[in-house]
């Protein structure tokens, strides 16, 4: 069977989402000057739009011209020294990311681990060091499909600064940058605000600024030029070319996200993700993360036994154009990761799939 055109799929793995319509537009757009006033203008409304589904004040907020990772190494890179102590939660792939980038600050990494499929412990993440420069964690860690809590570490961090990976959390879930007093956060677009990837939104607290290093292993991400004009209100001056075309998107995006209101996604998101958690259990699947503490736009479920978990997955796409990922790690060829975010966070998609599993376990799993 011939494979299915690329712009004909769903995509329901952890990876880019079909893209909003209004997005797909966004891109035809003709392409502005980086320092034309037009342009100008719709980066600023990004940055708003950025905060409102933030829920953040932070006066520095913007794009960071480079993926989801980049918008982490850029949190590290600017407020770790070497020495600097920085403790982790680890509870998969990107947690421990965090780690290796914060190893190669030359910070002090302590680390702190749960087992996949579960949460870290924000108490043990707490008591694990008594003065850390940052502690840092993943709030949907897209690996095991798990959400870790934020909102203590905020309440009783001292003096430390709270990083935090946003980038599958950001207008799926509940996230009150503000509330939560989260310092550093960063997230990426192509998860659940329905853009193509390419841009890592981030927003940075008064108090990170404040604790900005002198030092940088990579000018590219050194946010201090941008926090002084920002912070001063001054004009912009030139440091790289903002990429246009994907600022039309991520614009189109968050306006897509706000016109149906930020409150009412992180609904949609848990009402589709239920859906579907349901229909595999009623399938005879067993769901991976930890219950409680599920992410309804990332599900992760166990293959099924005795099933070519690869043949199954192929299958899906050539009959039904649904892409859904593979498991990570120790993980991999063991679990799925299936998700509904941003744009195709529907009921349709979810009973589509749930339809088309269905029929390919009656025929290839004895």
């Amino acid at each position: 069977m011939a494979a299915v055109p690329v712009s004909d799929r769903i995509l329901m793995g952890p990876g880019p989402g079909n893209p909003y319509p209004e997005v797909l537009s966004a891109f035809t757009r003709p392409v502005l000057g980086h320092l034309d006033p037009e342009f100008i203008e719709l980066l600023d409304e990004t940055n708003e739009r950025l905060r409102e589904a933030y829920r953040s004040s932070h006066r520095l907020t913007f794009p960071v011209s480079a993926t989801g990772s980049a918008g982490m190494e850029a949190c590290f890179v600017n407020v770790v020294n070497p020495g600097d102590v920085v403790v982790i939660g680890v509870n998969g792939v990107f947690g421990a990311r965090m780690c290796d980038v914060a190893a190669r600050c030359g910070a002090e990494v302590v680390r702190v681990d749960a087992p996949w499929g579960t949460p870290i412990d924000p108490e043990q993440l707490l008591a694990a060091h008594p003065s850390p420069k940052v502690i840092a964690v993943v709030h949907a860690e897209t690996s095991t499909g798990v959400r870790n809590d934020i909102a203590e570490l905020g309440a009783n961090k001292g003096d430390a600064l709270l990083l935090v990976d946003c980038v599958t959390s950001l207008g799926g879930i509940e996230l009150l940058v503000d509330d939560w007093g989260i310092d550093l956060a960063y997230s990426g677009t192509q998860k659940c605000l329905g853009v193509p990837p390419g841009l890592s939104p981030v927003t940075v607290s008064a108090r990170a600024v404040e604790s900005f290093v002198e030092r940088s292993q990579s000018w590219y991400l050194d946010m201090r030029m941008i926090a002084a004009y920002v912070e001063a209100g001054a004009a912009r001056s030139y440091h790289h070319t903002a990429p246009i075309s994907m600022i039309y998107g991520l614009h189109a995006g968050l306006g897509v996200l706000l016109e149906e209101g930020v409150e009412a996604s992180w609904a949609r998101h848990a009402s589709v993700g239920q859906h579907l958690q349901d229909g595999l259990e009623a399938l005879g699947l067993r769901l991976f993360a930890q219950e409680g503490h599920r992410l309804p736009e990332l599900t992760t479920v166990w293959t099924p036994e005795g099933a070519d978990e690869a043949k199954l997955r192929r299958a899906l796409l050539d009959r039904w154009s649904i892409e859904i990922g593979g498991g990570l790690g120790e993980f991999a060829g063991k679990v799925w990761r299936i998700g509904l975010m941003g744009h195709t966070a529907r009921i349709r998609n979810a009973d589509l799939f749930l339809a088309a599993l269905s029929e390919l376990l009656s025929e290839l799993v004895r």
